[in-house]
Formats: C-alpha cells, sequence, structure tokens
C-alpha cells in the first residue's frame, strides 16, 4: 500500500500537535498546524503541483474551524495568498473573493484592504491593468478605514504608489504624480527610505513621460541622494538602476555626448553582467545609438549592438530586443545597406508586436515608411491606426480612473453629509434630554434636601451610639487580651511544664520488663505526648505575642532553622526569591506557615533521624507553594492511623484554605508540600499630591 509524501507530512504535522505542549487555547496549535501546511505548500517545491494543493485545502479545512473571525480570516488571507504564489489562478480567486466578502460583512478593513491588494498585484501581473487600478482604490479605502498610526499610513501610501505606476503605463501623468506625491509625504513622514526612493525615481519617469527633461533628472538626483542610507545590496542595485535612468533620459533628450559617458559609466561597475544582465544588455545596445549619434561610429556602434542582440537572445530578453534591432536597423540603413536595414527593422516590428511594445512598434513603423518604399503606404496606414487605437485606448483608461476617483470622491462626500445630519440629530436629541433632566433634577433636588436634613439629625444620633461602642469595644478587647496573656503563661509554665514531668517519670518507670506494664505506660506516654502537643497550640495561639515576633518572617523561619540544627544533627536550609515581598503576606498565612515548618521539622529530627532538611519557599501566580523535604527513614503514608503531627499540619492548611501533599519513601526521606493562595496586607495609602509633583515622582523613579 504506497502512501503519499502529503499523508506522510499530514501525519508528522498532527502527531507534532499532539505532542507539543498543551496551550490553554486550543486555537493555538490549529494556527501552528495551518501555519506548517502553508509552508510547506509554498516550500516543497520538489512535489506534484497537486499534493502542494492539498497541503493549501487541509489547511482551509482547519482554518474554518477557528472560532475567532480575526485569526479565520488572517489565516485563509495567508492561503489565498499561497494559492496566487502556486499560480493556482481559479483557487486563488474563489478564496480571495471569501476572504473580501466575510471581512467586509465582520468590518475587519485590514483583511479586506489586503484582500483587494492581493487581487491588485494578480490583475496587474496579468496584464488587466485597469481592474488592478480599480481593487488599488478598494483597498486603498479600506486601509483609510482603520485607525491613523504608522502601520495604516504605510498601507496607504503603498496603495498609492501603486496607482500611480498603474497610471503611469497609461499615460496619466497628472493623475499618477498626484498619487505618488501624496505616497511620497507619507513614506518621508515615516522615514522610510527605500519607499521615498522610489516615489522619486516614479517621479522622475512620470516628468520624463510629460516631456520634462530637467525635472525628470532633479526627481533622479533627488532618488540618488538617498542610496547612501540604504543596506549594501540595495545600494547596488539602486545605484545601477538611478544610472540608467539618467543616462536614459539624456538620450531621450537627445544629449547624445552625456549619454554616451554615462552609460559608459554604468557599464564599468564591476559585475554589472552577472547581477544584471538585463541592464547590461539594456545599457550596451543604448550606449550604442549615442555613440552612432555623437560620434558616428558605426562599426563600434554595431559591435556593441550584435553584442546587445546576442545576450538578448541567450537571456530571452525579448524586451529590449526590438529596440536593439531597431537601433541596428537604423545604423545600417546609415550605412547604405538599406536590405538588411529593412530586414533588421521587419524582425524589430514583429517582436514589438509579440512583447505589446506599443512605443516601439509606432517607431519602427516610421523607419519601415522610409526605407521600403514599395510598402511604405501599407506601413504609413498601420502607424495610422496603431496610433489612434493608443490615444483612444489611453484616453479611455485615463476617463475609468478618473470615475474611480470621482466615484470615490462621491461616497465620502455622502459620508460627511449623513456624518452631518447625524449630529444635527445627536444635538437635538441631547438638547431635548439635558432639559428633561434639568426638570427632574431640580424636583429631585428639593426631596433630597429635605431628606438630607433630617438624615444629618439621624448621623448625630448614629455617632454617640458609635462613640460610646468603639469605648466599650476597646475596654473589652483590653481585658480579653490580658485574660489571654495569663491563660497562655498558666497552660505554658504550669501545666505543660507539669506534664512534661509526668511523662519523665512514667519514661524512668518504663524499665520493668513485663510486657503488659510496658505495652501500658507506653500508651500512657502518647496520650501525655498528644495532650502535650494540644496545649502547646492553645498557648501559642492564646498569646498574642506570637503574631508580633513574625513582623520579620524570612528572618524568623531561618531562625526556626537554625535553632533546629543546633538541637538536633539534621542540617537545614532555607530557599526563596527576594523579588516577593514576604511580609506583606497575610499575617494568618506567616503564622499557620511557621507552625507548619515547625511541627515539620520536630517529626523529620524526632521520628524521621533525618541528616538533611530542605525547606523552599516559591510564589507561582496568586499560591504561594511551601515544599519541606528531608532525606530520613519515611514512613507509611497508606497507613490509616497518622500521627499528632500531621493532624495538626492538616488542621492549619485547612484552616487557611490550602492544599496538603505527604510523599514518603521508606529509607529514603519525605516531602511535604503545602499549596495555600496568596493573600497580602493592604499597604497604607501614599500622601496626597498634585500633578506634577506625582508625574516628576514617576519620572525621577
Amino acid at each position: 500500500m504506497k502512501i503519499g509524501y502529503f499523508t506522510i507530512v499530514l501525519i508528522l504535522l498532527v502527531g507534532c500537535a499532539q505532542n507539543a505542549p498543551r496551550n490553554e487555547d486550543p486555537s493555538a496549535e490549529k494556527i501552528e498546524v495551518i501555519k506548517q501546511l502553508i509552508g510547506s505548500a509554498r516550500n516543497s517545491t520538489e512535489l506534484p503541483l497537486e499534493e502542494r494543493r492539498q497541503f493549501l485545502q487541509k489547511a482551509q479545512e482547519i482554518t474554518f474551524a477557528l472560532r475567532n473571525d480575526t485569526l479565520l480570516l488572517n489565516n485563509l488571507s495567508d492561503i489565498s495568498l499561497a494559492y496566487k504564489n502556486l499560480s493556482d489562478s481559479l483557487n486563488f480567486r474563489k478564496t480571495n473573493t471569501q476572504v473580501m466578502f466575510m471581512s467586509k460583512e465582520t468590518e475587519l478593513y485590514t483583511t479586506l484592504g489586503n484582500s483587494h491588494w492581493d487581487l491588485a498585484a494578480f490583475l496587474e501581473n496579468n496584464g488587466v491593468l485597469d481592474s488592478s487600478f480599480y481593487h488599488y482604490q478598494k483597498a486603498l479605502n479600506s486601509f483609510e478605514l482603520l485607525p491613523v498610526d504608522p502601520t495604516s499610513r504605510s498601507l496607504k501610501a503603498k496603495m498609492l504608489y501603486s496607482m500611480g505606476r498603474i497610471q503611469d503605463s497609461y499615460k496619466d501623468y497628472l493623475g499618477a504624480e498626484t498619487s505618488v506625491t501624496d505616497a511620497l509625504r507619507i513614506f518621508s513622514d515615516l522615514g522610510d527610505t527605500k519607499r521615498v526612493y522610489n516615489c522619486y525615481n516614479l517621479l522622475g519617469i512620470i516628468a520624463s513621460g510629460m516631456g520634462n527633461s530637467d525635472k525628470s533628472l532633479e526627481y533622479f538626483q533627488k532618488a540618488r541622494s538617498y542610496i547612501d542610507d540604504m543596506e549594501s545590496m540595495d545600494r547596488i542595485k539602486y545605484t545601477e538602476q538611478t544610472q540608467n535612468n539618467i543616462a536614459h533620459e539624456f538620450l531621450k533628450k537627445e544629449d547624445y555626448g552625456r549619454a554616451k559617458v554615462a552609460f559608459g559609466e554604468l557599464l564599468q561597475n564591476e559585475g554589472i553582467f552577472a547581477r544584471n544582465p538585463e541592464l547590461y544588455s539594456l545599457s550596451l545596445s543604448s550606449r550604442a545609438y549615442s555613440l552612432y549619434k555623437d560620434e558616428n561610429d558605426l562599426e563600434t556602434a554595431k559591435k556593441l549592438l550584435q553584442q546587445a542582440i546576442r545576450i538578448n537572445d541567450s537571456i530571452d530578453y525579448s524586451f529590449d530586443q526590438p529596440r536593439a534591432k531597431y537601433y541596428y536597423a537604423e545604423i545600417l540603413a546609415g550605412q547604405g545597406d538599406t536590405a538588411n536595414a529593412i530586414t533588421y527593422a521587419q524582425e524589430s516590428r514583429d517582436l514589438a508586436k509579440q512583447t505589446y511594445n506599443n512605443d516601439r512598434l509606432l517607431e519602427v513603423l516610421r523607419l519601415l515608411t522610409k526605407l521600403d518604399s514599395n510598402n511604405a503606404a501599407a506601413y504609413s496606414n498601420e502607424y495610422y491606426d496603431l496610433n489612434e487605437t493608443i490615444k483612444a485606448e489611453e484616453r479611455t483608461k485615463r476617463d475609468k480612473f478618473a470615475r474611480i476617483r470621482m466615484e470615490t470622491d462621491e461616497i465620502a462626500q455622502e459620508n460627511v453629509v449623513l456624518t452631518r445630519q447625524s449630529q444635527i440629530w445627536a444635538g437635538i436629541s441631547v438638547l431635548t434630554v439635558i432639559f428633561l433632566l434639568g426638570g427632574y433634577i431640580i424636583s429631585v433636588q428639593k426631596i433630597s434636601n429635605d431628606r438630607l436634613k433630617s438624615e444629618e439629625k439621624q448621623q448625630k444620633l448614629n455617632q454617640k451610639v458609635y462613640d460610646l461602642m468603639l469605648q466599650q469595644q476597646g475596654k473589652f478587647q483590653e481585658g480579653k487580651q490580658l485574660e489571654q496573656k495569663r491563660i497562655s503563661e498558666e497552660l505554658h509554665d504550669g501545666v505543660l511544664g507539669e506534664m512534661l514531668g509526668i511523662r519523665l517519670i512514667l519514661s524512668a518507670l518504663n524499665n520493668k520488663d513485663d510486657e503488659a506494664s510496658v505495652r501500658k505506660r507506653s500508651d500512657f506516654l502518647e496520650r501525655l505526648q498528644h495532650v502535650e502537643e494540644d496545649i502547646r497550640t492553645i498557648s501559642h495561639e492564646l498569646n498574642d505575642a506570637a503574631y508580633k515576633k513574625f513582623h520579620n518572617f524570612i528572618l524568623s523561619v531561618e531562625t526556626l532553622l537554625s535553632e533546629t540544627e543546633d538541637s538536633s544533627m539534621a542540617k537545614c536550609s532555607l530557599t526563596y526569591s527576594n523579588e516577593v515581598n514576604w511580609d506583606r503576606l497575610w499575617m494568618e498565612i506567616k503564622i499557620n506557615v511557621i507552625r507548619i515548618i515547625q511541627e515539620s521539622l520536630k517529626n523529620s529530627t524526632t521520628h524521621g533521624h533525618s541528616e538533611n532538611i530542605k525547606v523552599n519557599f516559591d510564589v507561582q501566580g496568586e499560591k504561594l507553594k511551601v515544599t519541606i523535604a528531608d532525606d530520613g527513614i519515611g514512613f507509611d503514608v497508606d497507613k490509616g492511623k497518622k500521627g499528632i503531627g500531621l493532624k495538626n499540619i492538616a488542621s492549619r492548611v485547612e484552616k487557611i484554605k490550602g492544599t496538603l501533599t505527604v510523599d514518603s519513601t521508606k529509607n529514603v526521606g519525605t516531602t511535604i508540600v503545602v499549596t495555600i493562595p496568596c493573600k497580602y496586607e493592604k499597604l497604607a495609602a501614599a500622601p496626597n499630591t498634585d500633578d506634577e509633583d506625582f508625574e516628576q515622582q514617576v519620572i525621577n523613579a
């Protein structure tokens, strides 16, 4: 049974997603799988197109399962663009239409603008420039609805630049200049050096199309001034591009001497042929024609043109081949070789038709009209028809661009009118509401004043009662604290000491060897020990001084560990984070945590015979985790009967709403983990300050 590469990759992707660390948001795993599927479709160039398309189809299935509209549309937009890169125009248009419709319904203008942008670029690449301009305009409208920030402004400028580029191709020079100038203004504000360069370069091309060579050269020089701020590879690329544009403008204005020098300097750039053979070939043919026009150097010009023609054939550079052969035909005609001149001119004409290079086709038709007298009338008619067709088409396109802009302006104006009408009605509504509220407030205010007078009298009486209650409460609290202290001292110094003496006496009497006596005394000792622990617990909780000694929580724990080390053979250590303000913990938490540690230390040294005890504090989110681990003899956790020590610990953990975990292994050790919700004492209110002083304090801090 054969398993396709697509199936294998899909299994691997799903397996990676299942084995990945769990995220609280399940859509994060889906998005990761979607990205990997799109990446596989784009980068797996060795696979058949159908298998790469299957990756995108699977990515679409997972995308439509997402509940978040923004995530769904962003991923669907990426899938649409991936179809475009695969040259799958059918699925690209279908997915792009889905994104466009859903984005408009959900008012996600970034995704809506991007979908129009992708479609505009697709149409431009396929030569449908009028529709491309329309979608660039729609993308611009969407981006204008976004909040004004550097990102939205940059998106708007990119659309304006693209619109200007298309307008220039249809000789709508005024419209192109307006669009590119608007884009330039934004890119300059944003400091986008590369795109500022592109705008000045395009403005130079537009000025050249309008026949203003001086302005064109000025723009090209301005563009050149931004090249030094670019990266090294960009500097080389754009420097050569600007050199060619400047040299071409010299050639266009028939300044052949400066054109010859400029193209010569361009050809001297090291590595230009390997880096950009098309530009090298174009410069060769341009320099050849400049030499022919400036110096009448026919032989050198012919050699350079022959070289350019060979290069164009080798790299299949059909765009410049009509021009190179047109120049060669003109030079041959200048030498009197009319037959070969006509041949090259006809080849130039055929290539210009194939590449839809109408400007070159018009030039070569003029030349053929002069060279081929037998067919001059036919060439002349063809020239006239083509020229009229081009003018009509350009006029139609310019009108279409104007209508698109006008419709956009009309929509914007309608929106302004609707906004003003809404503001007027909103103002009337607000005034009506204010008037009604005013009457209501006046009547309510009168009632409130009468009520306040009555409440003021009652408040004075309540204050007197409250003062008496405070005095009584103070006396009661004072007596309570004195009584607690007295009972605490009695229990600790009297009863506890007496019971300790009894336990010691019973321990001495336990030397009798009969089994019944030993068992009985042992039971009494254990019961007395339980009573001793209960009394000690009551004593500590009754004595208010126990609360006061924990003013420094960490120091109290360290003191407890130090005392344990002094009274036993165990080595104790404490680890904690200095980033936590431990003294701000709720007093009830601090007291019970220290008691839990105290009980655990006693169990570890007395019963566990531990040599090392480690205590660790760790705050995880809103939880305090206390870990006490020893290397003692351990005990059976599953044993039904538990000692009083563990019961006391469990009781204290329950009191502070925590959870307790006890893990013990025989001859390995015991680990106690207590997890407690963090609560903190409130900070004292900061002194009141005015705004300027407060702001200055923040800055200084």
